[in-house]
């Protein structure tokens, strides 16, 4: 009568996902891509942990998938300069290095990778805040 639930439950999440996606900012998006292959990285992880050599590689093409096709193709090397030279040089390292992970199940590689996308990650939130903070202070100068 009312449907399965779990079907709901996904319909819903993918509406404030892509409501999310709709109204970010670019910073945000960025963000939201790093959030998308760290995710990915701990469930690959945990699926080599379970044996579940499936799943590890879907989880592992999930974050290459983002890493090429959603980090490093909204670089701008024009305007990036030697900034994007360098991320994009790190993000085809990170690919390449995932690849090696998933061939050899090796949760060390996974590891060092998540650790250098929580790093950048954070990074990248610290210049929303300051974006923020200095969008906001104008504002806060005239009232």
């Amino acid at each position: 009568m009312f449907g399965n639930p779990k079907r709901g439950v996904g319909a819903y999440a993918t509406v404030g996902l892509e409501t999310g996606v709709a109204a970010a900012s670019p910073q945000k998006l960025v963000v939201m891509l790093y959030d998308g292959v760290i995710v990915a990285l701990l469930s690959a992880i945990n699926h080599i942990k379970s044996a579940n050599v499936a799943a590890k590689g879907a989880s592992l093409s999930k974050a290459i998938t983002i890493i090429d096709n959603g980090l490093r193709a909204s670089l701008d090397k024009k305007a990036g300069g030697e900034i994007a030279q360098n991320l994009d040089a790190l993000y085809d390292y990170m690919s390449r290095r995932l690849l090696q992970a998933n061939i050899k199940n090796d949760i060390s590689i996974i590891e060092e990778i998540h650790g250098l996308m929580s790093n950048l990650r954070e990074a990248w939130v610290e210049i929303g805040e300051k974006s923020n903070a200095a969008e906001q202070s104008p504002a806060l100068m005239t009232a």
